[in-house]
């Protein structure tokens, strides 16, 4: 495919200006759709602009590959695809394991950083092997403001050495694997307590404070040769007094970055979808100009290509976006095609897929299993005795359409526990409901409260407040467990609890993992 890789002075201005923009294939929000389900669409684009490539959502583990390798025959150029896959290719295609959120490693202490280099490997060698060529990982933010509702157990941890020392090993991993890895979201999204899918966040931290916290991570991951960054839709007004986002911001995408960082590899931006940018502009041609101008040189999840290559063309005829920038951009894109398909990174099928795979997996079962630690116990309550009565409240503040009913936690215990009663309150629950499980929580023998507590886009961050109450009642009351799928932080409100621990991460398998943390014949393993 390498030789279907233009040459800059070949192509035309709308051909340049069409390889930096991104399009999405696929959704995980409503209305949802597969990959297969937006083929049609998007392969209408393909045939009509020279897209650079796609972002690619909610794909399946046996057919998107096929339908990437369909949309590249048609493309006029090869497309880079990138994907959102923090946690493994499971993320995005759907059949495959999801690996527990990024704090899970920190807890892993002297061996984290051997494990995220393996994850990082194993994922890039999945995703190259599906038509995969980008992972929009790793975050490296350092999560500072506990409230953060956007980054929180995405981030390593919240100590920028330790942060740089893992998102280091998770780019020379990806690039073992043959994998672009794009750190985000620069200059940092950690020290933030409003989501950028909906609003503009600021970050109020000084020059001297950010450099050495927030862009520590970033400078490593630069040095440990970092092909691209990604943009933050936050303000920082230290850096640009204009307020402007990053996203938007000369003074950190060229002052700062490529000035005194002196990073030379691409700048991509967030999704131009999300409020925190798309806010600022009337319409989706003037955003994708003053990005552009600004210095992001891929444009990810842009919505109509049409209406904005027509409004760049207008703004080179005009004189408002310099030929040059537009050149920079478009070499940087080339350049990145070419890394990726002139790699000899072997593109694995048959047995060595299915080793890939497998060896991801129980890598994945082993950094849920390990990761679980006891924060905080006035009592040691686990492991639980699994010959007495066990009773446990699921609290899931919210619940989205691609959620079960019940989460798998259940079915896990119920295998464990001879006697287990398990319930879910979600947002849907009554007052009615909550009492009731108080009182039957009161009455039990053993009591487990676990909660899923977790970054999610576009959603509260944390308990709902009836469910805060009901930990509140339960844990004054009674010796009992309080376990976090999730953010260790949120343990720090119930100081009543007996035994708190924490899973960091709500995944399959930090479940199966939980579940046989809290028994007290661990040596058996759960078949899941």
């Amino acid at each position: 495919m390498t030789n279907r890789i233009p040459e800059l002075a070949s192509l035309s201005l709308r051909e340049k200006l069409a390889q930096l923009l991104f399009v999405r294939i696929g959704s995980n929000l409503p209305p949802v759709r597969t990959v297969e389900e937006d083929a049609v669409r998007v392969a209408g684009l393909v045939e009509r602009f020279a897209l650079g490539g796609l972002l690619l959502f909610n794909g399946q583990s046996e057919q998107t590959a096929g339908t990437l390798e369909k949309l590249q025959a048609a493309a006029r150029y090869p497309m880079l695809i990138g994907a959102d896959i923090e946690r493994g290719i499971g993320q995005q295609l759907r059949g495959y394991t999801l690996f527990p959120h990024a704090m899970a490693f920190d807890a892993l202490g002297d061996d984290a950083e051997k494990q995220v280099y393996e994850f990082a490997r194993l994922t890039a060698l999945a995703a190259r092997a599906h038509g995969i060529h980008m992972t929009f990982s790793p975050v490296a933010d350092v999560n500072i403001d506990p409230r953060n509702p956007i980054i929180a157990t995405r981030a390593f941890g919240n100590d920028p050495q330790r942060v740089a020392q893992l998102v280091t090993a998770y780019v020379a991993g990806s690039q073992a694997g043959g994998c672009l890895a794009a750190a985000k979201h620069f200059p940092g999204h950690g020290n933030t307590h409003e989501d950028s899918h909906h609003a503009l966040p600021t970050v109020h931290g000084t020059r001297e404070e950010m450099a050495a916290c927030e862009l520590v991570p970033f400078q490593a991951a630069i040095a440990a040769g970092l092909p691209l960054i990604m943009t933050a839709h936050v303000s920082y007004p230290s850096w640009d007094a204009s307020g402007n986002p990053a996203t938007l911001s000369k003074p950190i995408l060229q002052d700062l970055l490529r000035g005194e960082m002196k990073f030379e590899g691409a700048v991509v931006s967030d999704s131009l979808l999300m409020e925190g940018v798309k806010s600022q502009f009337d319409n989706e041609g003037e955003l994708v100009l003053h990005t552009l101008l600004a210095g992001v040189d891929l444009q990810l999840d842009v919505n109509d290509p049409g209406v904005v290559l027509a409004a760049l063309e207008q703004a080179v005829a005009d004189g408002l976006l310099p030929l040059a920038r537009v050149d920079e951009a478009c070499e940087r894109v080339l350049k990145l095609k070419h890394a990726v398909f002139a790699s000899t990174t072997e593109k694995l099928s048959g047995d060595a897929l299915a080793a890939v795979l497998d060896q991801s997996d129980q890598l994945a079962r082993n950094v849920a299993a390990q990761s679980i630690l006891t924060l905080a116990a006035k009592k040691n309550l686990v492991p639980l005795s699994a010959d007495r009565e066990l009773f446990v409240v699921m609290l899931r503040p919210h619940q989205s359409h691609l959620d079960p009913d019940e989460l798998p936690f259940g079915t896990f215990l119920r295998k464990r526990f001879s006697r287990c009663e398990y319930h879910e309150l979600g947002p849907q629950a009554t007052t009615e409901d909550y009492a009731q499980m108080l009182a039957d929580g009161l009455a039990a023998e053993q009591v487990v409260i676990a909660m899923v507590v977790k970054p999610a886009a576009w959603y509260r961050f944390g308990l709902l407040p009836e469910q805060d109450q009901f930990v509140r009642e339960l844990t004054s009351q009674l010796d009992s467990v309080l376990v976090s799928l999730g953010s260790p932080v949120a343990l720090e409100n119930y100081p009543d609890a007996a035994e708190r621990i924490c899973a960091y991460s709500d995944v399959f398998v930090s479940q199966a993992a939980l579940a046989e943390f809290l028994c007290d014949n661990r040596a058996d393993l759960i078949a899941y």
